[in-house]
């Protein structure tokens, strides 16, 4: 519980999304749908880099 509250609630929920994207990701890559796959698996990065920018921005602020 600890941990849950040091990271966020927001910020667990955003890593487990990207953790579904890059599993689906990979079901697409590997069934032969390989140009969708790596359309969707880009997905992740940019959500965790948009979770990195504004957690920055409102730890900024403090």
């Amino acid at each position: 519980m600890k941990f849950l509250k040091k990271i966020g609630t927001l910020n667990l929920a955003i890593l487990l999304v990207c953790l579904v994207i890059i599993i689906f990701a990979e079901y697409l890559f590997l069934r032969g749908d390989q140009l969708h796959g790596i359309f969707v698996g880009l997905w992740a990065p940019m959500l965790i880099g948009l979770l990195i920018f504004f957690n920055t921005i409102m730890n900024g602020d403090k």
